[in-house]
Formats: C-alpha cells, sequence, structure tokens
C-alpha cells in the first residue's frame, strides 16, 4: 500500500473496489486547516470521472500496470485487433476502450496500450492522426477570410467538420479523440 502523497496523474489505483486512473491530483492546504490531496480520477470500467479528497498519510492500492506501444490492425467484431511489433504477438482490445477514436483510425497507427497482468485496461492514442479527404464540396474563391467549416468525409469514412479551403484528395491532421481538424498536412 502506498500513501496518497505519492499519487501523481496517471497513477492507477483502485477505488471502492474499481481500477480508476488519476487524471489530475493537487496538494491543497486551505488556511488554518489540515493538507490533503485533492484528486480527480476517471474510472476505467464506466468512464466516469470523479472528485475525491485524500489525507496525506491515507493510504491507497496503486496498481501496476504496463504499457505497451502496439499497432493497429483490423476490427473484429467487439474487439480491435493490434500486434506488438517487436515479437509479432497479437492482442484483442476491446472497442469500447478506444472511444470514439476507432473511426479515425487507419490500420498500421500506433497506440499505447495499458495492461493489468494480460487483460487490456486503457488506451492511448495518437495525438493526431493524418487522413486523406475522401470526399467534400468544393470551396470557392476567397473563402478564406472566415472560419466557416463545413463537412468532409475521410478515408476512414468518419465525418470530420473542415475550412471551406480543404478539396478532396489533401490530408489533413485530425485529433482522434475529439474527432476535430486541426491542420492541412504540407
Amino acid at each position: 500500500m502506498a500513501k496518497a502523497s505519492d499519487l501523481s496523474n496517471g497513477s492507477y489505483i483502485k477505488y471502492n473496489g474499481e481500477l480508476c486512473i488519476i487524471t489530475d491530483v493537487i496538494h491543497r492546504t486551505p488556511g488554518n486547516l489540515r493538507a490533503f490531496y485533492q484528486a480527480t480520477m476517471r474510472n476505467l470500467k464506466s468512464g466516469k470521472q470523479m472528485e475525491n479528497r485524500f489525507r496525506p498519510d491515507e493510504e491507497v492500492e496503486i496498481v501496476r500496470v504496463e504499457d505497451h506501444d502496439l499497432q493497429y490492425l483490423y476490427p473484429e467484431g467487439e474487439f480491435l485487433v493490434c500486434m506488438n511489433t517487436t515479437n509479432y504477438e497479437q492482442y484483442h482490445v476491446a472497442s469500447h476502450l478506444f472511444g470514439n477514436g476507432t473511426k479515425f483510425l487507419k490500420e498500421g497507427s500506433m497506440i499505447i496500450v495499458s495492461f493489468e497482468g494480460e487483460n487490456p485496461i486503457n488506451v492511448i492514442l495518437p495525438k493526431s492522426v493524418d487522413l486523406e479527404v475522401t470526399y467534400t464540396e468544393p470551396g470557392m474563391k476567397g473563402d478564406t477570410a472566415t472560419r466557416t467549416l463545413k463537412p468532409a468525409t475521410v478515408e476512414t469514412g468518419a465525418t470530420v467538420s473542415v475550412p471551406l479551403f480543404i478539396d478532396q484528395g489533401e490530408l489533413i491532421k485530425v485529433n482522434p479523440e475529439t474527432g476535430e481538424y486541426l491542420a492541412r498536412v504540407k
């Protein structure tokens, strides 16, 4: 068992029997009251965010988790098949761990999967993916002055809102977690 003072962003803990990841932890010392740690955490099973205050000497159960760089191969039912590129071992990772990011992943994309023992428990998607625009309405000349957006279909079949100057066949950067357009790839 560890103390609450050992918590940091990205730590995995067992809280009320559920596996959670710490997304933010702050040490607070309010006036003449006792200090405490304010932790924001996300339940990995339900995905819900919650907050809790821990006393500095309170014991918490930190879970040992290993991160592996895996390559996304293909979807198979409710799972996505990923491969370790060093030993070519394949893993079936539940698609709900990817969230909406599955719509923006191309075959061969590198992701980070966190394992507790043999079980995948969390997926960290890349910050951006480069996707080709397969269909969008043509923009009109002079439409670059405003921040107006139009829908565009990318090579994975997902729809992204892009600026009017983006044309069919161009490469764009997309944030796979939010699905928002980031930039044009040059």
